[in-house]
């Protein structure tokens, strides 16, 4: 028995199209100058931006989570969590 046939379709089908190999139309590229945009202007207007809130809210987590995780440390969790934070405010 052959299983050739059992396939919808042929080995042809399986490669990607010129369309796929270009580069994925998904990406979002202008993440890291929005980042430095929104963290310019959370320094510029303190507790009063939108945005500083959870973020510090976020580092506190995470530097609670950090301490609880004996490698990775209140300072490092911190960080992860205001990074977190700071992306889910910009790409919700």
């Amino acid at each position: 028995m052959s299983y050739a046939r059992s396939f919808p379709f042929t080995r042809k089908e399986l490669h990607m199209t010129d369309h796929d190999q270009k580069e994925p139309q998904h990406q979002d590229h202008d993440l890291l100058p929005d980042a430095k945009t929104e963290l310019q202007s959370m320094m510029k207007e303190g507790m009063h931006h939108p945005s500083t809130k959870p973020v510090l809210t976020g580092a506190a987590i995470g530097a609670v989570a950090g301490f609880a995780l004996p490698v990775v440390g209140p300072i490092f969790g911190g960080l992860a969590g205001a990074g977190l934070m700071l992306y889910k405010r910009l790409r919700p």
